[in-house]
């Protein structure tokens, strides 16, 4: 190497950076608007001439995630409802604030991979006990 770095800066081809400065940080603070880059614009064009997928057509999930859930209910009881009407689980996940309440969220690991597009489309939007 009898270049100095310099020379090799100068020399290789100058490619598109992203912005760095005041910019950058005005962008994610919300002061400026941030103009989606060339690539971003056909990207953004490709999404929308492509058709939406069904749920159904996608492949089959193992996890769903409940959520609006009340908070007295605890994971035994999410635990019985799908094992009873879906089918097995590996395992069920509520989550808790920092003070230990309840955040109404549940994710539930189903140990067959079609049964959580199954308690998808028979529970999604369906009030699960009227109590």
């Amino acid at each position: 190497m009898n270049k100095s770095l310099d020379d090799i800066i100068k020399s290789r081809p100058r490619t598109h950076r992203r912005s760095s400065g005041r910019n950058a940080r005005a962008q994610v603070l919300g002061k400026t608007p941030a103009a989606p880059t060339p690539a971003a614009r056909q990207r953004i064009k490709v999404a929308k001439a492509t058709p939406a997928v069904p749920a159904t057509a996608q492949q089959p999930a193992d996890k769903i995630i409940v959520s609006n859930l009340p908070q007295d209910v605890n994971e035994q009881q999410v635990k019985e409802l799908f094992h009873t009407t879906v089918g097995p689980l590996r395992e069920v996940t509520l989550h808790y604030d920092s003070a230990g309440r309840s955040k109404g969220v549940a994710a539930v690991l189903f140990q067959r991979k079609g049964d959580g597009t199954k308690a998808f489309q028979q529970y999604n939007n369906r009030l699960i006990d009227g109590s």
